[in-house]
């Protein structure tokens, strides 16, 4: 599959190019289909008029979730707290900053930013845990790493979506490296 080059885009005129429409359908049950009904009716409703926030809160309410959890990088803390401020408003809200536990990163050999200082390393194994240990019934992540979301992401036993996704450089909108023509050039655009 290289969709990414395809010029006709004829499924989205709901032609199947792949021949797998028949166990697609079969794919969505159960919670699968809900979440995918719930996405469907956020799109329907409000396409271009809420921001990705309200349509957190929306999607949460029609999922019917009422504890969410928060797993957030802790450069990120500001927007965290206003992020969960704000959802407490609606939903018992559970957060957990990456670097829960406060290990040394010495204690699985991980480079450091910094070698002349100690560093508490970040753990999303363990977010994703505690998380799970508070029951949480959707996780949202706020500027975990790469590679910790990674992480996070195959440890949550609910499901995930990300709010922010982290690019120091580009005030964590990484898809401006993909809309400026400077990042392009670097990319070998």
């Amino acid at each position: 599959m290289k969709c990414d080059r395809c010029e006709k885009v004829d499924c989205e005129q709901g032609r199947d190019c792949t021949g797998t429409e028949e166990r697609a359908v079969e794919i969505y049950s159960g919670q699968d289909r809900q979440i995918h009904r719930a996405a469907a009716f956020i799109e329907a409703e409000y396409y271009m008029q809420k921001t990705r926030v309200e349509e957190l809160i929306l999607f949460c309410r029609e999922m019917g979730y009422e504890r969410l959890g928060v797993a957030f990088c802790l450069g990120l803390k500001e927007e965290a707290k206003v992020l969960c401020s704000y959802l407490r408003r609606h939903f018992k809200v559970y957060s957990i900053c990456c670097k829960v536990c406060g290990m040394a990163e010495e204690e699985l050999e991980l480079p450091k930013i910094r070698a002349d200082r100690p560093e508490a390393m970040c753990n999303p194994v363990v977010q994703a845990r505690v998380l799970q240990e508070n029951k949480t019934e959707l996780n949202v992540t706020v500027g975990l790493c790469i590679g910790h979301d990674v992480l996070f992401n195959k440890h949550s036993q609910a499901p995930v979506t990300a709010l922010i996704v982290k690019d120091r450089v580009l005030s964590h909108n990484p898809a401006g490296a993909l809309y400026t023509g400077y990042y392009r050039k670097i990319l070998g655009q």
